[in-house]
């Protein structure tokens, strides 16, 4: 098969779906592979570096031609044109957009988004969800540390002593414990807070204290174990009590970092406006829900996407791809992410075969012969 891998063109996004890693093996199971010029630029890898594996450099259209095409997100419009009816294409898609999976259709391509991979053991090497949020949560505090202008660890000097830095992450997904563990290095005192009860020994084994907003009912017990690995909308009267809870704990706060986000709905609001409000001049809010939420907004009210604004001598972060911030190792996992999903639809021959009876397949299959496949 012939692999196409195009230069991302969304605005901030620097990451390439296929390393000179990944093309080395899909070389040596027999597919070819053009990748367009520049492609890689942005993620540390120049087109001699894809050369010196067997790929072959090229343009947009060539890129896009191919009869299989990696992205790392779905295709503009313009894109998409070039994409040949009967090709396959591999990426973050966005499941939840049946917009842009009805116009996929319409072109004709089989398209497969790697985010509606299930929660399974057998995927977790194709999980790109959980490769790039550990990113994210690595990278969102290393912004935090940048932006507070104190110190993160506690330090014992001749001029005095000073305080260890005090981290809240709400959300203990991949992202959250990646952030508590990156944290946690840079010797923070942290806290955090998920609905899932499963999380607290996951939490606490990082080296956090789990802040417990305990259930009152056996129905809030129930919904707060999830569906698949991820969390599910809680009842309002816990909300309420963690939304207490919260606030409390970030006004003692000099770092809040939140990650919860919800495949196919609204984040929740875990941080209110009033709360931002009381918290210290100088504080910092990560959110990594960042442009998902109305307006713009995320788990705060207050964020705005892509941008750093300051509330009441609060810095509120809104990056949306932070992912991208770590563009080489980003790449990297995610390629990999894509090399072996590419091993349960191709067979010994390097031929396409698309198995029907695959789980982790037709979840992923959002398109095929001009029908969009709704799964939401």
């Amino acid at each position: 098969m012939r692999i196409g891998v195009p230069l991302e063109i969304r605005p901030g996004e620097t990451r390439v779906a296929a390393t000179p890693e990944t093309i080395k093996k899909l070389i040596a199971q027999g597919h070819t592979v053009v990748v367009q010029k520049d492609a890689g630029v942005r993620a540390s890898q120049p087109d001699s570096a894809y050369e010196a594996v067997g790929a072959t450099i090229g343009s947009a259209s060539d890129a896009l031609g191919a009869e299989i095409v990696f992205k790392v997100r779905a295709p503009e419009a313009a894109e998409l044109q070039q994409i040949h009816s009967g090709s396959v294409l591999i990426g973050m898609l966005d499941p939840f957009d049946n917009d842009n999976i009805a116009a996929m259709a319409a072109q004709g391509i089989t398209a497969f988004s790697l985010e509606a991979a299930p929660r399974t053991t057998r995927a977790q090497s194709m999980d790109v969800l959980s490769s790039q949020a550990n990113i994210a949560g690595y990278k969102a505090v290393m912004v935090a540390t940048n932006e507070y202008q104190r110190f993160m660890p506690m330090l014992m000097t001749a001029a005095g002593t000073v305080k260890a830095a005090r981290v809240l992450i709400l959300g203990a997904g991949v992202a959250g414990l990646q952030a508590i563990a990156t944290a946690k290095r840079l010797g923070a005192v942290i806290e955090a807070s998920d609905v899932r009860p499963a999380a607290k020994e996951q939490i606490e084994s990082l080296g956090a204290k789990f802040v417990d907003v305990p259930y009152e009912t056996d129905e809030e017990r129930e919904i707060a174990k999830g569906v698949g690995g991820y969390a599910r909308p809680m009842p309002e009267a816990w909300m309420k009590r963690q939304a207490a809870l919260v606030a409390e704990k970030a006004q003692q706060a000099d770092i809040v970092i939140t990650t919860a986000l919800i495949p196919g709905r609204k984040p929740p609001v875990l941080l209110h406006s009033d709360t931002v409000a009381k918290m210290k001049p100088g504080s910092i809010v990560i959110d990594l829900a960042a442009g998902r939420g109305d307006n713009g907004s995320g788990n705060c009210p207050l964020t705005e996407a892509d941008k750093i604004v300051q509330k009441n001598g609060v810095k509120i972060i809104g990056y949306t791809n932070l992912a991208s911030m770590v563009a080489a190792d980003a790449s990297a996992l995610y390629s990999r992410n894509l090399l072996d999903f590419m091993k349960l639809i191709v067979d010994a021959q390097a031929k396409l075969v698309i198995p029907t009876d695959d789980d982790i397949v037709t979840a992923c299959l959002m398109c095929r012969d001009g029908q969009a496949i709704r799964k939401n």
